[in-house]
């Protein structure tokens, strides 16, 4: 057993998306939520500069003695998992391996993929389906505006229903079984994703595949909390001159108290 704290770091508010998953099926963990609005978006940043502050904020959960961290982002986990699994010994996970070994297998014929600039032009989920299933065909598209119009809490509103609607054309123009929301601030549109692509298509959350995936990782490698918590969470904000806790509370549906981080 290992009742330290798991670590989860996003650009902003979509990471709780993933939270908000994790927190249902792990209702004992302790965790520490980095929302990193100062240098919010990161999808239209380079590969370095995702690196570089990815960094920095494992360097500052591994200083907080977390047993795990979740990289609550397409983009960070895209560009930079794979060199901070290098360097650091805490157990980091992305997005992306849960969600396929989760929802994809050989009868899996056609899906659609969302996400930023950035996790697009890295391949990284391309590269992965193939790797479980070669035969998948693979439409992915960028969807840069999404993000910052979740950020802004635009995601019910006329604006957010056209821009959903001009991204989901290629969609459904291809018969897709499923549709992977790349970007964790995505499944704030859900609703209106199912609206336009109908009942036939499944929407993939990464945030409950990764709640699924976590679950079963703690539990086989003895890494449960055992201590009864209810609520024991820290989120964390790099800049607190933003829309983020708005969003966040109507997301979670409770108040919250929000703590200023330098990195």
């Amino acid at each position: 057993m290992d009742n330290r704290k798991i670590g989860i770091f996003d650009s902003g508010v979509g990471g709780l998306t993933v939270f908000s998953e994790i927190i249902k099926q792990l209702p004992n963990e302790e965790i520490i939520y980095i929302g990193d609005t100062k240098r919010f978006p990161y999808g239209s940043k380079s590969k370095e500069s995702i690196i570089q502050i990815s960094k920095q904020i494992v360097n500052y959960l591994v200083s907080q003695n977390v047993k795990l961290i979740v990289i609550a982002c397409g983009t960070a986990t895209s560009q930079a998992l794979e060199e901070l699994k290098q360097i650091y010994k805490v157990p980091i996970i992305g997005i992306i391996e849960p969600t396929i070994l989760n929802c994809i297998n050989n009868d899996t014929k056609n899906v659609g993929i969302i996400a930023t600039k950035g996790t697009i032009r890295s391949g990284e989920w391309e590269k992965q389906i193939k790797q479980k299933n070669n035969n998948t065909y693979i439409i992915s598209k960028e969807t840069p505006l999404l993000a910052q119009m979740a950020e802004e809490g635009w995601t019910k509103n006329e604006v957010a229903k056209m821009a959903i609607k001009e991204y989901m054309k290629d969609f459904k123009d291809t018969k897709i079984e499923k549709i992977i929301l790349g970007c964790t601030h995505y499944p704030l549109f859900e609703e209106l994703i199912k609206q336009e692509l109908g009942n036939n298509v499944e929407i993939i959350n990464t945030g409950k595949q990764m709640a699924k995936y976590l679950k079963e990782y703690l539990n086989k490698n003895n890494m449960e909390n055992t201590i009864t918590n209810k609520e024991n969470y820290s989120i964390n904000l790099t800049d607190t001159e933003c829309n983020f806790i708005n969003v966040a509370e109507k997301l979670l549906n409770k108040s919250l108290k929000i703590n200023k981080i330098e990195l």
